[in-house]
């Protein structure tokens, strides 16, 4: 029996993956108890389960189906090219013509003189490149003390021993010895949370400043690096405030420090332009790719590098690389990916029409009761759950009770929002319709009433 085609009962199929498969960010005993979610198809935003339910997908995935589910163009790309060269490495001087095409389109679509790019399979392996490369660029120059990277916390960069270092996700430094050294985080631009009595533009800069702060404290010929989301996705979708940028860019300009932008979510139209970077007038020596990049119908990832950087690489022998960098199906999968993105004008629509229809509709959730604030950035979207919005309250219990409460009333009810701590986060297929954004708005609403309603019955909508 092909059990793809045709699979067993859900029960058989949970019991199965409960006995043999091991989940990223998952508590196993807990899964087996209550069973996995076996999801068996999509189309468009919709999935749909192994037992017939369908579910909105407010997160694309996994941030990343970008053109929507179910486009036989990108699984024919892959089929013309696994006939034709299903695998060569780009090791030992040789290349093929899918990395070649992929790589000059890339040169083509991102800003300025971002014109290099270090394929890699995933995010997590795009970003441990980057430590690699910004190091290997500062000894190069003279300056192999140059090595320390700075990051943020709550920032999310992947979850290999480097890439998750540079993340500032402290329940995930609790396993696995890290950090590695060399790499120190300052506070995150989270002015809801941490503001306290200042103002957003007094709070951007503050945070900004910090960075200042930590190269003078090391020295600026310690400092290699600073990397950031231009938006910080998995932190929450934390939109940082209109002053941090600017902020950020002068001190790395001053310092000559090079500035990584980790584009895995906001890269290819998420924020309504190619990149994050350009939405929020970064100016990066390198950007970090993966997700959008092939709307995750194939794993690949990579650094776009500036030709500075690129040209001190390219003078040495850089011994580093991976298998799978450049592998011609996913060059391929993606090469189509971008085509469509383009030619139907997919991120377009999206500055010209969707960021904006979105952002009206998601607005109105912050009049329900459950809400502090309601905030979207082009195609991302969060609100956060408080029990007092005009004191910008936490929850008296453990964070994150109300988030995962309200998970679940939106699985329920067919709609895929994620919970951060108390904040519900959403990142859409770019594809999304006006109609779809309202079924998923009003499945949200109904999903807040019934958090509110269970929260309200369990006496847990207490400030802390």
């Amino acid at each position: 029996m092909n059990m793809i085609a045709n699979h067993p009962p859900t029960a058989e199929l949970q019991a199965l993956d409960a006995a043999h498969h091991l989940h990223p960010f998952t508590h196993g005993g807990e899964l087996k108890q209550k069973g996995a979610r076996v999801i068996t198809r999509a189309k468009g935003v919709t999935l749909t389960d192994s037992d017939g339910n369908d579910y909105l997908d407010g997160m694309a995935g996994l941030w990343c189906v970008n053109i929507g589910y179910g486009r036989d163009e990108l699984a024919e790309a892959a089929s013309r090219q696994m006939r034709e060269l299903p695998y060569y490495n780009t090791f030992f001087q040789t290349t093929h013509v899918p990395a070649i095409a992929l790589a000059n389109k890339l040169a083509e679509l991102a800003p300025r003189d971002l014109n290099h790019v270090f394929f890699a399979g995933s995010g997590s392996e795009a970003n441990d490149t980057n430590i690699r490369m910004v190091r290997t660029y500062w000894a190069e120059k003279g300056k192999p003390e140059k090595n320390v990277i700075i990051s943020r916390k709550n920032a999310y960069h992947g979850s290999s021993m480097g890439s998750g270092s540079l993340g500032g996700m402290s329940f995930m430094h609790e396993q696995g010895g890290l950090p590695i050294p060399d790499i120190c985080h300052i506070d995150q631009p989270h002015w809801w949370k941490e503001g306290g009595d200042m103002s957003p533009e007094e709070f951007g800069l503050e945070r900004a400043r910090q960075l200042e702060q930590k190269i003078e404290e090391l020295g600026e010929d310690r400092v290699a690096a600073f990397i950031a989301e231009p938006v910080q996705g998995a932190g929450g979708v934390v939109i940082a405030p209109s002053t941090y940028w600017p902020e950020i860019q002068r001190i790395c300009d001053k310092y000559e420090i090079l500035l990584i932008a980790d584009e895995v979510i906001c890269g290819f139209g998420r924020t309504g332009s190619w990149f994050g970077s350009e939405t929020l007038n970064i100016r990066p020596h390198i950007m970090t790719i993966a997700k959008g990049l092939s709307s995750g119908y194939a794993p690949i990832g990579g650094s776009i590098v500036c030709d500075e950087v690129a040209e001190v690489i390219n003078n040495c022998e850089f011994a580093h690389g991976y298998t799978y960098s450049g592998h011609p199906m996913a060059c391929a999968v993606a090469l189509e990916n971008l085509r469509i993105l383009e030619e139907e004008g997919i991120v377009d629509r999206v500055a010209s029409h969707s960021a904006a229809y979105l952002a009206d509709k998601w607005k109105g959730l912050a009049d329900h009761p459950l809400v502090g604030e309601a905030t979207t950035i082009g195609m991302m979207g969060s609100i956060v759950l408080t029990p007092d919005a005009s004191s910008r309250a936490a929850f008296a219990g453990d964070e994150g009770d109300a988030g995962l409460i309200t998970r679940e009333h939106c699985f329920q009810n067919g709609l895929i929002m994620r919970h951060v701590g108390d904040r519900m986060i959403i990142s859409p297929p770019l594809i999304i319709t006006d109609a779809e954004m309202d079924t998923l708005v009003e499945r949200a609403w109904k999903a807040l009433d019934l958090a509110h309603k269970q929260l309200k019955d369990e006496g847990k909508l207490k400030a802390a």
